[in-house]
């Protein structure tokens, strides 16, 4: 019996070190490139351009793509940018668009997914928040609240220009190159990481159990394809507080065990945009009509897109198990082995150093 238990828990262990070598460097890296883009990209000049009209719901889903904000961290930047003049759809576009493709989630879908579902999964996110920023725009309520005007620029520094930047009454400073890089990476591998660590962490130890435990019969019965499988997974996926990277390596070990591409993509979609305390938020700042908005438009559009995804890989003949995972392959073994290692102790770190703070 105990060597029963140990070889269940070494063949557990064998997985999650698996998966973990597979998604580490691309979680690195996306988390480094995140730093990157919260150092040098200038968010006020994003808030100008997210006003009334249908370009605003366009542009708020294209500017969402490299925020590197999970799904927690969306929801006071959307109410932000609400504040600042933002049009409800344009918020509403931000919020579905942002924690769905950051870099860091479009690196580990390399890694752990494969190059078509990598590349639709944003597309399909964009489109998403398109569409529910627009039906916002005609649905929503006109009933408009008193907004606070976007600031005129007298709080921001005089050489650096940005707001809110140096507290009041402090000597200028500026912000040079290698500050803000360092502020970058600080933010990466401090703020962001520490964020989804324990919801990263969890994620690749669910997959490690669904993985070793799951039996393939039972995801190719009950959750490889169909409209029925992806109303299942967007009924789970819809209250579940998960970020994007920690929903990959779910969806790529149900993937591996037969579940179509479209239904995971259902999950990989659902997941991230929507939690209860996300909808609560909205329905606080924007209202009960924008939430019924924000989940119909969710739900319709998963369930087709995943239908369109599932077209996709019959038409061009592509097996995603065949080249789930093949990505970690391009790097030598020694980068995956140290990757893993390091990510772990980064997250700890990170989680840390975010309580002291």
């Amino acid at each position: 019996m105990n060597t029963q238990i140990i070889n269940i828990f070494t063949g557990l262990l064998k997985e999650v070190w698996r998966i973990l070598n597979e998604a580490a460097p691309y979680t690195l890296f996306g988390v480094f490139v995140a730093g990157l883009i919260q150092a040098f990209v200038n968010k006020e000049k994003i808030v100008k351009y997210l006003g009334e009209g249908f370009k605003s719901v366009f542009l708020a889903a294209l500017f969402g793509i490299p925020m590197p904000l999970c799904s927690c961290g969306v929801i006071p930047t959307a109410i932000s940018l609400r504040k600042n003049g933002a049009s409800k759809g344009a918020v509403l576009s931000f919020l579905i668009s942002t924690p769905e493709t950051g870099v860091d989630s479009i690196a580990i879908s390399y890694a752990l997914l494969d190059p078509l579902m990598t590349v639709f999964r944003p597309v399909a996110a964009v489109i998403m928040a398109i569409i529910a920023g627009i039906a916002e725009n005609i649905f929503g309520s006109k009933k408009e609240e008193t907004i606070t005007p976007p600031s005129s620029g007298n709080n921001a520094c005089g050489r650096c220009g940005e707001a809110e930047c140096c507290d009041s009454g402090a000597p200028e400073r500026t912000h040079g190159f290698w500050d803000k890089l360092k502020e970058g990476l600080r933010y990466a591998f401090v703020e962001l990481l520490g964020d989804i660590s324990k919801w990263l962490i969890s994620g690749i130890i669910i997959a490690g159990i669904i993985s070793y435990f799951m039996p393939r019969d039972f995801v190719e019965l009950y959750l490889s394809s169909g409209w029925k499988a992806m109303l299942l997974m967007l009924v789970t996926g819809v209250p579940l507080y998960i970020c994007a990277s920690a929903s990959t390596p779910i969806a790529a070990a149900l993937i591996a065990k037969g579940m179509s591409p479209g239904v995971a993509l259902v999950f990989l979609l659902a997941g991230p945009a929507t939690n209860i305390t996300g909808l609560l938020a909205i329905g606080k700042f924007l209202g009960k009509r924008s939430v019924f908005i924000y989940l119909f438009s969710i739900s319709l559009c998963t369930i087709a897109l995943g239908l369109l995804l599932n077209q996709l890989y019959f038409t061009l003949g592509f097996s995603v198990k065949a080249a789930v995972g093949k990505a970690g392959e391009m790097l030598p073994h020694y980068v995956m082995a140290v990757s893993a290692v390091a990510l772990p102790g980064l997250m700890i770190y990170a989680s840390l150093k975010s309580r002291k703070e």
